[in-house]
């Protein structure tokens, strides 16, 4: 398992920066719910071995059970944080890389500590955003401020889909968490989609031809 570090926070504090963000999005690839970004920020006065210790890893690559008890230590242990919540029609309005940006730019924005440097998972820094920015591809497996906001997000998204399933038990959503899984296209083939599925999404735009347009639950 690969384990993230405090090395690149490191080199930039010794840089002169002090508010360095990690950023990270969930839910892009979903059929289901919204797409959610989180950004953390840990002060450069933090004894570095003790927040290692906790184990934080890419949200991927931990269990339920870990990613709620990192989600608890990461918000007692961080400098601040917050969470940005993109709801589905808004993804289609705008589509999914869009809405990736914008979910970055509302988490980044709603940090009470102003951050001076941006590092981000992915390809893509935010547009016309005056801060010095870093985008890097898999930043969530090696880049320890960067995986726990990949956990902020993760747990904040299923959480709402825990949620979304009590309202829309007959599509699983508890499980699934809106994922395009055997089961998940099981249900929306028997009733069709309901109002949080992502209608722009092929897999959605074809069902929903397919009833006609009255498959969309109330």
């Amino acid at each position: 398992m690969i384990i993230p570090d405090f090395s690149r926070e490191e080199k930039l504090f010794n840089k002169g920066y002090r508010q360095i963000a990690g950023i990270d999005e969930v839910g892009r690839g979903p059929l289901a719910g919204p797409l959610v970004a989180a950004a953390v920020v840990f002060s450069h006065t933090a004894k570095i071995s003790d927040l290692v210790k906790m184990g934080v890893r890419d949200s991927k690559l931990l269990t339920s059970k870990k990613r709620e008890y990192l989600y608890e230590k990461i918000v007692e242990k961080c400098r601040d944080w917050s969470v940005s919540v993109i709801p589905e029609d808004v993804i289609d309005e705008i589509n999914i890389l869009q809405a990736t940006l914008l979910a970055m730019r509302r988490a980044v924005e709603s940090l009470k500590v102003k951050p001076d440097f941006l590092l981000i998972d992915g390809n893509f820094t935010i547009d016309d955003y005056p801060v010095s920015q870093l985008a890097v591809p898999k930043a969530d497996q090696h880049i320890f401020s960067v995986s726990a906001a990949s956990v902020l997000a993760k747990v904040t998204r299923d959480r709402i889909l825990v949620d979304l399933d009590q309202k829309y038990p007959e599509y699983g959503f508890a499980k699934h968490k809106g994922y395009g899984t055997r089961e998940h296209m099981e249900a929306l083939k028997k009733h069709g989609p309901c109002i949080i599925h992502r209608k722009s999404f092929g897999p959605i735009d074809r069902i929903i031809k397919k009833f006609n347009g009255s498959g969309l639950a109330k």
